[in-house]
């Protein structure tokens, strides 16, 4: 079991992560200060919404800890005023997509577990919580979410590193270690995938079915 102090540290960290990596979509439509906030705040919000509420956790984690909407908001206000630095961001684009995913996947599982789920349901909040803030920035951007068509894998990165999670948290180091082995997991899976192009395959009906 992680310590509130490092899941606090650890969800933080995943909320600069991934809202860099909304930012970064928003500049990608040619949006303003306006837009990039509100793309990184659902980026950065969707999925730990979406889990609280499924484990009727309240008040939602963003509205609980005040100075996560501040960090995202800076982080707009800063990134629409340094175009130079986006456009030097924006080749590394996949780098806070994987590990906003990774953090955000063990703080999300470990809430799961918290609360007392079983192991499936703590793997599935992981994943939610690691990737649903994609599929609501994709929307946001006008964009079929990758995690819903034929893709380098998403979700599943996620739901593979909470069952790794829980796995080192159970049989082999707690805390720190274990959250590391966690998102390193999500992490270098989501290179991988992207590197690779590792897709699940799409459903089609066959011609005359």
């Amino acid at each position: 079991m992680l310590p509130m102090s490092l899941l606090s540290i650890i969800e933080l960290l995943a909320v600069i992560a991934t809202a860099a990596y909304g930012i970064l979509l928003a500049v990608r439509k040619e949006m303003d200060v306006v837009g990039l906030f509100t793309v990184a705040s659902a980026v950065a919000f969707g999925g730990g919404t979406l889990r609280d509420l499924f484990l009727d956790r309240q008040p939602l984690f963003w509205i609980a800890n005040p100075h996560l909407p501040l960090v995202v908001l800076v982080l707009a206000l800063v990134s629409g005023f340094l175009p130079w630095l986006l456009k030097w961001m924006e080749r590394y684009l996949l780098l806070p997509d994987a590990l906003g995913m990774g953090l955000f996947t063990v703080v999300g599982t470990q809430y799961a577990l918290d609360a007392g789920s079983p192991w499936f349901i703590c793997a599935i909040l992981g994943a939610i919580t690691g990737s649903f803030g994609g599929v609501i920035g994709d929307i946001l951007c006008n964009e079929v979410p990758s995690l819903f068509r034929p893709a380098p894998l998403n979700a599943t990165c996620s739901f593979s590193g909470a069952w790794i999670y829980m796995l080192a948290s159970e049989f082999g180091p707690q805390g720190i270690s274990a959250s590391v082995i966690g998102v390193l997991v999500v992490f270098l899976f989501r290179l991988a995938a992207v590197r690779w192009n590792v897709q699940l395959p799409a459903v089609r009906f066959q011609p005359g079915d």
